[in-house]
């Protein structure tokens, strides 16, 4: 049994709490416990949540725990001096420190995150770069493993770190099993970019939603204006207006930024060749493939999955 405690800063946000949800859900779908959580604070007693109810906690200087995670605030606060203090003395005692969203701004004062990779809410990224220079901040990471110490964007990427960690401990097949069991559309790997596609295109009508669904369904076909247009229901004319209006986007650079996301997450799983993947996303070939990488992301595909690969620096 692996004992995990959970700091819960004052004013905490209410999300911090689906990382005990996911360890919870890991010991109901093994049968057995293992994981047992404590919740934390620097003194213990009742911590205050950002809804205002609160959370019985107990001291931090209980330890020691295999796994620390720091819960985030809604906002960045100066955390006490005793806090940083014993988070520098439990990380010397504990196999592995994670913080989540905002939390990261504790580590980086206590200095946990000198020398070290490390993400954060992207709205915050720049700023915790430029108040702790030597931490090397990666802006657009759903989260980051750097040795014993890891880190997460904000809002639900604490699900995709506390499955990483299970992973981590467990193996790929129960931490599946837990994101199934938690109607996890699809675990993302830690080097998934912050932001989504299907959400930067906004779609406002149903129709145009509809056709945007086809299109990730069905990457590898041939996806022209008119297969979308017949899947919104409208004619090829009217489709390419209507798209346009409502994204911003042309059809054909809305396709490619899906086929990008796709064979991102792909290339970040580290399974399958270049060339299938090429085939899969719809690109056809590899250097078709690599000119689009490089225009958008200014980096080849094996770039991307030498240095995103959530495992790939551990």
């Amino acid at each position: 049994m692996l004992r995990v405690g959970l700091i819960l800063p004052a004013g905490f946000n209410v999300l911090t709490y689906s990382a005990v949800a996911t360890f919870e859900t890991v010991n109901l779908v093994a049968g057995e416990e293992l994981y047992r959580i404590c919740l934390l604070s620097e003194l213990g007693g009742p911590v205050a949540n950002s809804l205002g109810s609160t959370t019985n906690t107990e001291p931090l200087d209980i330890g020691p725990f295999d796994t620390l995670l720091v819960g985030s605030g809604v906002c960045c606060t100066q955390p006490s001096r005793g806090l940083v203090t014993l988070l520098q003395e439990a990380s010397s005692k504990t196999r592995r420190i994670a913080s989540m969203c905002l939390s990261a701004f504790v580590l980086a004062e206590a200095g946990i995150l000198d020398g070290r990779r490390a993400t954060t809410h992207w709205a915050w990224a720049q700023e915790l770069q430029t108040r702790f220079p030597k931490v090397r901040v990666e802006m657009d990471r759903i989260f980051i493993a750097d040795g014993p110490v890891w880190s997460s964007a904000g809002m639900t990427a604490v699900v995709d770190l506390a499955l990483g960690l299970v992973e981590r401990d467990v193996g790929a097949n129960l931490a599946r099993a837990t994101a199934r069991m938690m109607v996890v559309h699809h675990r993302r790997a830690g080097g998934q970019s912050q932001h989504s596609a299907m959400l930067e295109l906004d779609a406002k009508s149903d129709r145009i939603q509809d056709a945007l669904t086809f299109a990730r369904g069905n990457l590898r076909e041939a996806l022209t204006v008119e297969r979308l247009a017949e899947a919104a229901r409208l004619s090829p004319r009217q489709f390419t207006r209507v798209f346009r209006l409502e994204t911003g986007q042309s059809p054909a650079r809305a396709i490619e930024n899906l086929r990008l996301e796709a064979a991102r997450y792909m290339l970040e799983q580290g399974r399958l060749h270049l060339d299938e993947i090429a085939r899969e996303t719809g690109f056809g070939d590899g250097q078709r493939m690599r000119r689009s990488f490089v225009r958008s992301y200014g980096q080849t595909p094996q770039a991307v999955r030498n240095v995103s690969h959530p495992f790939a620096q551990i």
